[in-house]
């Protein structure tokens, strides 16, 4: 019979912590501990278009506005077609600089730079660089990082 009654209990217990719900347990956490928590975002570009660079930096800007550049950890990797947009050339040049500025991280895939014979004197100041843009992203989203490819 006591045995039974401590399975009661445990099961009683369970119903009500699974009836709290996320909300009412993160409104037991401390809000220090809860605006300490920045929201991470990792944004994929491996397109050639002109278009799909524009929608990436509107999202990129949006995002940074939206939450405050202190609440958020904004970071682009470029690989593929999709480095062409990181070049002195391009035409979104002054966007990049402009998202940069807000606090966006910008890497770009040196695999790909080597296939396409592209230095890093042929591109856009401020940039970061890792040795493979898909494996950046795999890291980022072991990290907590949100996926977004435009």
């Amino acid at each position: 019979m006591r045995q039974l009654s401590h399975y009661t209990r445990t099961f009683a217990l369970a119903l009500v912590l699974g009836s709290l719900g996320p909300a009412s347990v993160m409104a037991q956490v401390p809000a220090k501990a809860q605006a300490a928590q920045k929201s991470k975002v990792v944004f994929q570009v491996s397109d050639g278009e002109s278009r799909k660079w524009e929608l990436a930096l509107n999202n990129v800007r949006n995002v940074i506005k939206d939450l405050g550049k202190d609440n958020i950890e904004v970071e682009i990797v470029a690989y593929g077609p999709g480095i062409d947009m990181f070049k002195f050339e391009s035409p979104v040049a002054s966007r990049i600089d402009e998202v940069i500025k807000m606090g966006a991280h910008v890497v770009i895939c040196e695999n790909t730079m080597r296939a396409q014979k592209i230095t890093k004197s042929d591109m856009l100041d401020n940039l970061g660089y890792v040795e493979a843009g898909v494996t950046q992203l795999i890291r980022r989203q072991q990290q907590g990082y949100a996926y977004i490819r435009p």
